[in-house]
């Protein structure tokens, strides 16, 4: 663009100069350049009919619970806010529903365990919208989104089109996918199609808090609402509400390891939990290894780890995107020194 000004004077929805310290639910303060709205699919095609994405790379916000601003955002933001939800096929046995890239992505679990349709009740209660989800293949408690997603169509920038990738084209794996790689910042995902079971549903009730609580609370043939309402308890349990206490959630994946590396620790540590994969892999929690590098619950300034889960670093106000960013990679080695595991961030930092 020839500065800003002529996409201005098209466009009332562009604003210049936008503090982003309520969009993101770390709370950090940041100043996007420009700043752009989006609730509907067609607003994009627009966008780019004027030049907003020449030669330039957006920063794409969704319910803003997995992005850590290292500083003012040098690129344009985009906002994602498209609503609706929608049953867009069904079967006896199955139901394929439709939303779109702003919902809210725990209003969709809570619609669909309220209409019966089974297969995301494990995922209640993780913040941010519905075009974040498979970007991060979200997951929870046994559960992940590649189990249940059919589809997304995304709107593709540099071609200027809308584009549908099924399942496979999404290569999925742990915390990852192709949007977070080779198509990273490419593609701005406007709606997302899910396959869900009708009754009999499939519980997924293996977790070991699920199995705790439902002990505790006499349930023995849990329903699609009990597991939903299982999750909701043990989440807030654990974890700090974003309005009251800003965070990003888990801050860090979990770590996968091989068996040699596994039996390693296991020796070391007799008493450190472990989740089998699929591949003969084994997932470590990483709040357990946080927690035995001394820093649950440690503060440092404006910055600290939660008291409740080592995973979670917590702004107990006014710090900087710095400041956050410092204490995590202090988090990372401090593990990687005691353990051998260099932790991954699953928070999305953005300079």
């Amino acid at each position: 663009m020839d500065s800003d000004s002529s996409f201005l004077s098209t466009s009332k929805r562009l604003q210049k100069n936008i503090a982003l310290t309520s969009y993101n639910t770390l709370g950090v303060e940041a100043i996007a350049p420009l700043f752009v709205e989006i609730t509907d699919r067609d607003q994009l095609p627009e966008l780019s009919e004027n030049g907003f994405f020449d030669n330039t790379t957006p920063v794409i916000l969704g319910g803003g619970s997995n992005v850590l601003f290292f500083g003012d955002p040098k690129n344009p933001v985009v906002k994602i806010s498209i609503p609706g939800i929608e049953v867009v096929k069904e079967n006896h046995n199955h139901v394929w529903v439709k939303a779109g890239g702003g919902v809210n992505w725990h209003h969709l679990v809570s619609w669909c365990v309220e209409k019966g349709f089974g297969g995301i009740e494990n995922l209640a209660l993780i913040p941010g919208t519905v075009g974040a989800a498979p970007i991060q293949n979200i997951g929870a408690y046994g559960t992940e989104l590649d189990q249940v997603f059919r589809e997304l169509e995304g709107y593709i920038i540099a071609d200027q089109k809308f584009e549908t990738f099924q399942k496979e084209e999404c290569k999925f794996a742990y915390r990852d996918s192709i949007f977070k790689r080779e198509l990273k910042g490419e593609v701005i995902v406007t709606s997302v199609t899910l396959k869900l079971d009708k009754k009999p549903h499939q519980i997924a009730d293996s977790y070991y808090s699920l199995q705790q609580y439902f002990e505790d609370h006499q349930v023995t043939n849990p329903s699609i609402n009990d597991v939903y309402n299982a999750v909701i308890s043990i989440r807030k349990s654990k974890l700090p509400d974003p309005s009251l206490l800003s965070n990003a959630g888990s801050f860090f994946k979990n770590p996968v390891v091989n068996q040699e590396t596994f039996r390693g620790l296991k020796s070391g540590y007799p008493d450190i939990p472990s989740y089998p994969m699929d591949d003969g892999e084994v997932k470590i929690p990483a709040g357990w290894l946080i927690e035995k590098a001394g820093w649950k619950g440690r503060r440092v300034g404006n910055v600290g780890t939660y008291e409740n889960q080592a995973l979670v670093i917590v702004n107990h106000g006014n710090a900087t995107g710095r400041e956050i960013y410092d204490h995590a990679m202090k988090i990372q080695s401090d593990v990687s020194k005691k353990f051998g595991i260099k932790l991954a961030p699953e928070v999305n930092v953005i300079e």
